[in-house]
């Protein structure tokens, strides 16, 4: 492993106005932007202008970088020492940086809220290791942070352990304590299956409030953009087992969007012993989610076993005002699937419980504004 290049102008950076989370052990922290005003009414305020503009695609980082393998990629990571708060004794909650490139051709912008104010997360490679197999690969200012990760003392004392993370397009995924990454939630899914192809929205910017002293509970608010709408989010995060989140989630349309999923999840599912006739494979079973648990509105539970057909196939269920829904893995014996690496029988399953149903209304000036409460609970 080789140490990053060797960090040139300290002294410029000590006589510039960002602030600096952290500088340990000749580690630069990230690097805070000057304050603005921000409450989160301004959140949906973004989301109402760029939805009465035409949409304009984010900008994309340089395609050396997007043409990394995957073992390129693989190849620089964050330093956990450069992490938000890191050395705050007084703040639990420590936020780590994905770099760009591969999967994710766009960067995100990244703020700090704390007492009505929002700094931005300056971007810089020199909070980032790699090792000697990382390409040499141009550097301008269209490069920005990927995601990012969310990191508490879930098990351990001193022992910081992500929970969440969000990273491409609107994906974001949790974890309870004690389990490993599967399934993934989405922000919104416009078009999925259609013949024309999927629309995928994606989150722009994010906004990180800083933790109160010893909580368990941080909020993320979150801007969506796409062809066909804007969106402003609130993600309420308490980690532990379960890991419970509540998002908050106001879609405005640009354009009349007749196919879109509220509470979108995504898994995956090869085989299990039902189909295993099709893959050559020792392990009993290989997914992440085994099945579609629906507690409907008449009070009906409904299991639907996912399958993996060679054509593709929808499945619908009619409903009004359902209780919940999730993909859930029912399978939790080690012994079910044999994997020593991957352990499929720790991965969550993903509930959703609309707090408060699914209410069309008319804003002031006649769109169509869908408000969405509900509640994400990964366990």
């Amino acid at each position: 492993m080789l140490r990053r290049e060797v960090l040139t102008g300290l002294m410029a950076l000590a006589a510039s106005p960002a602030l600096s989370q952290s500088a340990v052990d000749g580690e630069p922290g990230l690097q805070l932007g000057a304050a603005s005003p921000f409450n989160p009414a301004l959140v949906l305020e973004k989301a109402r202008v760029l939805a009465a503009e035409p949409y304009v695609p984010p900008t994309s980082i340089p395609k050396e970088w997007t043409e990394l393998s995957y073992d390129d990629y693989v190849s620089i990571w964050f330093d956990g020492r450069n992490a938000l708060w890191h050395t705050d004794p007084d703040t639990s909650l420590k936020v780590d940086m994905f770099a760009p490139g591969l999967y994710y051709p766009h960067p995100v912008d990244v703020a700090v809220v704390e007492a009505g104010s929002a700094r931005p997360v300056l971007f810089d490679l020199a909070v980032f290791d790699k090792t000697d197999k990382f390409p040499d690969l141009p550097i301008d200012d269209t490069l920005g942070y990927s995601g990012l990760r969310l990191r508490a003392e879930l098990e351990a004392p001193g022992v910081h352990t992500e929970f969440a993370v969000f990273q491409g397009a609107s994906y974001f995924r949790a974890i309870g304590s004690g389990d490993i990454y599967g399934i993934s939630a989405r922000g919104l899914a416009i078009d999925t299956g259609e013949p024309s192809g999927e629309e995928f929205p994606e989150f722009r910017a994010f906004w990180i409030e800083r933790p109160a002293p010893g909580s368990k509970t941080f909020i993320v608010y979150a801007l969506l953009d796409s062809p066909s709408c804007t969106g402003a989010y609130t993600f309420t995060i308490t980690h532990g087992q379960p890991l419970v989140m509540d998002v908050v989630a106001t879609v405005i349309p640009r354009v009349d969007m007749k196919h879109v999923g509220i509470g979108p999840l995504t898994s995956m599912f090869q085989f299990d012993e039902t189909n295993r006739d099709r893959f050559s494979d020792f392990r009993p079973a290989v997914h992440d989610s085994d099945g579609l648990l629906i507690h409907n509105g008449p009070g009906e539970t409904i299991w639907r076993p996912l399958a993996n057909p060679k054509t593709l196939q929808i499945s619908a269920f009619r409903d009004d005002n359902p209780r919940g829904f999730g993909l859930m893995q029912r399978a939790r014996q080690f012994g079910n699937f044999a994997d020593l690496f991957a352990l499929y029988h720790r991965r969550p399953g993903l509930w959703v419980e609309p707090g408060e149903g699914w209410v069309p209304d008319r804003d002031t000036d006649g769109r169509r504004n869908l408000r969405q409460y509900c509640g994400l609970m990964a366990a």
